[in-house]
C-alpha cells in the first residue's frame, strides 16, 4: 500500500510539473500577462504622444501662430522694435562680459531701410546700474544670409 501510495504521488507530481513548470505552465502564463500589461501601458504613453505630435504638425500647416512661437522658443528670434529681457535666477551672477555683449549688439545690429512716412525710430536708452542680456540678432526683412 505504501508502495502503491509513493507510485501515484510521484505520478502526481509529474503531472503538475508541466502546469506549473513547463513550457506553457503557469508562470509562463504569469510572466507573459505581466509583459503585456506593460506594453499596454507603453503604448498608451505612445498614443498620446502620437496625438500631441499630430497636434503640433496641424498647427504648424494651418496657423503661424505656432511657427512664431518655434522661432521665438528654439531659434530666439523676436520682431523688430522688441526688447529682449533676460531675468536671471534669484544669486546667480550676470556674464562678466554680458556689458561688452549688449554694445556689440547694438553695433552690429543690421539697418532697416526706415519708410518715407515712418518716422525714424530712436534706440532705447540703456542703464548702466543692470547689465543687459545678449540680444540675438534678427535678419532683416527680405534679405537672406548664405553660409
Amino acid at each position: 500500500m505504501r508502495l502503491l501510495f509513493l507510485v501515484l504521488f510521484v505520478l502526481v507530481g509529474l503531472i503538475q510539473y508541466p502546469l506549473w513548470l513547463g513550457k506553457g505552465g503557469w508562470f509562463k502564463v504569469w510572466d507573459l500577462q505581466r509583459q503585456v500589461a506593460e506594453q499596454r501601458e507603453t503604448n498608451e504613453g505612445l498614443r498620446a504622444r502620437n496625438a500631441a505630435l499630430e497636434a503640433e504638425v496641424r498647427d504648424l500647416e494651418g496657423g503661424s501662430g505656432a511657427i512664431e512661437e518655434r522661432a521665438r522658443g528654439e531659434l530666439g528670434m523676436m520682431r523688430d522694435g522688441e526688447v529682449f529681457v533676460h531675468i536671471l535666477p534669484q544669486n546667480t551672477q550676470p556674464p562678466a562680459n554680458a556689458a561688452t555683449l549688449a554694445t556689440d549688439a547694438a553695433a552690429t545690429r543690421p539697418a532697416t531701410p526706415a519708410r518715407a512716412s515712418a518716422p525714424a525710430a530712436k534706440p532705447p536708452a540703456t542703464r548702466a546700474a543692470a547689465p543687459a542680456a545678449p540680444k540675438p540678432a534678427t535678419p532683416a526683412s527680405g534679405s537672406t544670409t548664405r553660409h
